[in-house]
């Protein structure tokens, strides 16, 4: 087991390098505009850009950019802001950011897994019946609808029928209800429809069979062998589905004027903030890559069967 997340835990490193790497590197084909604002763009001389380009580093070979950003990286120099929030440290912009996908995040996850694997259970326990149904119907409509049109409509029916604001504001709670409910519709849907799958496949295995002539009960079965077999391949991508909604939805925190990390990555791109871009890029290859470790960590602590294939592994090579 040791050394499988030692051997996981490189390969997320190596990946969160070689995704930084080229996003960095790519970044470098832009146009140097990117590193000034516009005023000191238009009133510079081509003579006195260069000084500055020079002065930090960005005419050094790439290699050598690379080396020293990640140096100060590790420092905990994220650099500072160029068009979006001029001159303002990195540091300073994420501060303000981060705590509201924050709590958008994780409120909303929370959200998704009571109610997506509640509603998985009903429907696999009586699947083919009405529940069922209307379960699919949901899931259905979530994932066929684009999230766009349903979003909006959610917005303007309930805060029409309720009274209720329609953009966020931070002293006024009731605002924040919507937006976490709405993003957690996808996620309900995602786990009901998988949850189910996994334990209408659970409930024809020979192991079940065997429990009913035992005289188990159906509630007992589904309970403590069908439901606890059949949540061990959701648990490897809780991580993931967290880490990821933590930071940020770009239509939520859109629609609703959320001052989250959601719209930040697109509006950096499009002012052509390289500095911001290549943290902001930094930051969700490791939010991706950890959720990954941690969910292949999960399946070892919950599903024994991984550790038994280990061990008959190396007993096969002691043998030979």
């Amino acid at each position: 087991m040791t050394r499988y997340i030692i051997k996981r835990f490189f390969q997320s490193i190596i990946t969160i390098l070689i995704v930084v790497a080229a996003v960095f590197l790519l970044l470098r084909l832009m146009p140097t505009s990117g590193y000034f604002t516009r005023e000191d763009f238009i009133n510079m001389t081509e003579e006195s850009r260069n000084a500055y380009l020079r002065s930090i580093g960005l005419l050094d070979h790439p290699l050598v950019q690379l080396k020293n950003f990640l140096v100060q990286v590790f420092q905990g120099d994220l650099g500072r802001s160029i068009t979006v929030f001029p001159r303002l440290p990195i540091t300073t912009i994420l501060q303000e950011k981060v705590p509201y996908s924050l709590y958008f995040g994780l409120s909303s996850m929370v959200i998704s897994v009571i109610m997506g694997f509640g509603l998985g259970i009903a429907m696999a326990r009586f699947k083919d019946k009405f529940i069922d149904h209307a379960g699919t119907a949901y899931v259905v409509a979530v994932r066929a609808i684009p999230s766009l049109i349903y979003l909006f409509l959610i917005q303007i029916w309930v805060t029409g029928l309720l009274g209720w604001p329609m953009i966020f504001y931070d002293d006024w709670p009731i605002t924040w209800v919507l937006p976490v409910v709405s993003l957690s519709l996808t996620g309900i849907a995602w786990y009901a429809i998988w949850l189910r799958r996994f334990m209408v496949d659970e409930e024809n295995r020979d192991y079940v069979a065997f429990a009913r002539s035992k005289g188990l009960t159906s509630k007992y079965i589904m309970r403590h062998h069908i439901l606890r077999n059949a949540v061990v391949p959701l648990i490897q991508y809780l991580p993931v589905q967290l880490l990821l909604t933590i930071a940020g939805s770009l239509i939520i925190e859109s629609i609703y004027s959320i001052p989250g990390m959601g719209g930040l990555l697109v509006y950096a791109i499009r002012q052509q903030d390289n500095n911001l871009v290549q943290i902001l890029v930094l930051i969700y290859s490791v939010l991706g890559v950890l959720g990954v470790f941690i969910g292949d960590l999960l399946m070892v602590v919950v599903d024994p069967r991984i550790r038994l294939a280990e061990k008959k592994k190396k007993r096969s090579v002691a043998h030979v």
